[in-house]
């Protein structure tokens, strides 16, 4: 095998964020920008001898080239076993679930919900050997590494294939190709009733899932239609595609229309859900009926003790600070500590790792549990099926009858997205300079109780994520949540989280958007979006 050490020069733009680096494919595709980064990643990484490690991606335009060129440069820097999805292609999730069977950590190949195609969006990210996301110390290593970077190590190798099943020796390197849905659906299996879920469609029940030619179409067709017998069809969009099929792999109200129009139709199934790009993201609805990522949670932490992975009841719930407070209700009579942390998969992942939480949740469509280290899209479904198997009731009916038990957290949340980076700013610069002079204030009839930029100390590792988000909180158990997220790859993206809590039995069947109108236009006001952004309106309403 012979090493090739390539002059590059560096690049200082390879700053990963929450969930990886994320740009534009057209920069993946300059030379050497993958490759400094690659070498970047496998650096810090510092993997012993004899290591696995896990490759795979969700199938978008880039992902196979990609792959080739992190196998050649896998084996130039001393990996012995490199476990590939086959053609590449591995969910999030199922990705997570490989490495924790004793690989060193693994690289994953994705922008999440972000559209694909060579205009559209490329992704890359490093998870450690618990099969979480790589910790913020190391994507800091990995950033400043990859900006003085001169040089990096790739091999020139003997044709190899990615499709073809087994083992190929690759001089030092062994190259295994794994079937990326089997591992998965068997531990699917492990913790869900397939044999009531089986009975529940044996008995006529009807189901749409939008894979949204993302990742999860083979592994929904193979556990949906295969092994739990729903009729050929249940699953739509079924076959992963570079550019999504032109669509953005979002499962939400906007980008998911066709599942929702049908769920919404006349002859609407009984049960609905979709998927993201590369499969740890979900969106469950009932006939005419949409469940609120944060309702999802607590509904399902309410429930857990039907589903044979979770009889035994659950050590604890966490969910990020801009998630509703639904679960804290549910964790208060449960009798089990919830934790409120900053968004990112990785800061439950210490939470998991430590045994103090069984579930975890966060609004923008993500729920996972100690099964893997990663939010997973088919698993909440799965879930959510064996729910309503073992309940005999339908969504609408599990949603309301929780509401009555627990009360209803009115909840929405506004995206501008693509908002140039200085007015974005400018919107949080605006907000934290009234942090000081906002409690005790009555807007639009509630009084401030408190207002805050959201830092977190984990209770794990003692490290401390400051500035977080802005809270304005009521005193009727309001809130209104500001922060700038980093999942997009132009300008930026402001997210403002709007939550009223109601206990009234009469009030608790009112349409989010009448309970909450006062409190979104206050909160547009406050912080002077429409002025500050020049958008009259936001780009997504969930």
């Amino acid at each position: 095998m012979l090493v090739l050490t390539v002059t590059t020069s560096p690049f200082a733009d390879q700053r990963p964020g929450t969930s990886g680096l994320r740009k534009r494919t057209p920069v993946f595709q300059q030379p050497h920008y993958l490759e400094n980064f690659v070498q970047a990643l496998l650096d810090e990484a510092a993997l012993p001898a004899n290591s696995t490690l896990v490759v795979g991606g969700d199938g978008r335009f880039l992902n196979r080239e990609a792959i080739h060129t992190i196998v050649r440069m896998a084996a130039a820097n001393g990996v012995s076993r490199l476990v590939v999805g086959r053609g590449g292609l591995l969910s999030t999730p199922a990705a997570s679930h490989l490495i924790r069977q004793g690989a060193a950590g693994g690289v994953i190949l994705s922008a999440s919900h972000n559209p694909g195609g060579p205009d559209g969006d490329f992704g890359i990210k490093y998870n450690t050997a618990n099969g979480g996301p790589a910790p913020e110390s190391y994507t800091n290593a990995v950033a400043q590494r990859a900006a003085v970077l001169t040089s990096y190590r790739i091999a020139d190798l003997p044709p190899f294939d990615l499709d073809a099943l087994g083992e190929q020796p690759l001089g030092a390197l062994t190259l295994e190709v794994v079937d990326p849905v089997s591992a998965y659906a068997s531990l699917m299996e492990t913790l869900f009733d397939f044999g009531a879920i089986r009975a529940l469609f044996a008995g006529g029940f009807r189901m749409r899932f939008d894979a949204m030619h993302a990742i999860t179409g083979p592994y929904a067709v193979e556990i949906l239609e295969r092994r739990l017998g729903a009729p050929a069809g249940t699953v739509i969009n079924a076959v992963p595609l570079p550019d999504f099929g032109g669509g953005h792999p979002d499962p939400n109200l906007t980008y998911a229309h066709d599942l929702v129009e049908e769920l919404f139709g006349a002859q609407a199934p009984d049960f609905g859900a979709a998927s993201d790009g590369d499969g740890d993201r979900n969106m469950i609805l009932g006939q005419r009926f949409f469940v609120t990522p944060s309702d999802s949670l607590a509904v399902l932490a309410a429930n857990a003790t039907r589903v044979p992975g979770y009889n035994a009841g659950l050590a604890g719930v966490a969910r990020s600070m801009p998630t509703s407070a639904a679960v804290d209700v549910v964790a208060e009579h449960l009798g089990i500590p919830c934790f409120e942390t900053p968004t990112g998969w990785k800061f439950f992942g210490n939470l998991l790792d430590a045994g103090r939480i069984t579930l975890c949740g966060e609004e923008s469509f993500g729920t996972g549990s100690d099964h893997v280290r990663e939010k997973d899209g088919l698993w909440a479904v799965l879930f959510w099926l064996n729910v309503v198997a073992a309940r005999g009731q339908s969504v609408e009916q599990i949603v309301r009858e929780h509401w009555a038990t627990y009360g209803r957290n009115y909840y929405t949340r506004y995206d501008y997205e693509a908002v140039p980076t200085e007015a974005a700013n400018g919107v949080m610069a605006h907000m934290r300079a009234q942090l000081a002079v906002l409690p005790g204030t009555a807007l639009s009839g509630r009084t401030v109780r408190a207002a805050d930029d959201f830092s977190y100390t984990d209770p794990v590792d003692g490290s401390v994520s400051a500035k977080q988000g802005i809270r304005l909180l009521f005193e009727d158990g309001a809130r209104i949540v500001y922060r700038l997220s980093g999942t997009g790859t132009e300008g930026a993206t402001i997210r403002v989280y709007i939550e009223a809590r109601e206990t009234d039995p009469s009030r608790l069947g009112m349409e989010t958007t009448e309970a909450l109108a006062s409190l979104v236009e206050t909160a547009l006001a406050v912080a002077d979006i429409v002025q500050r952004t020049g958008r009259n309106a936001p780009t997504v309403i969930t």
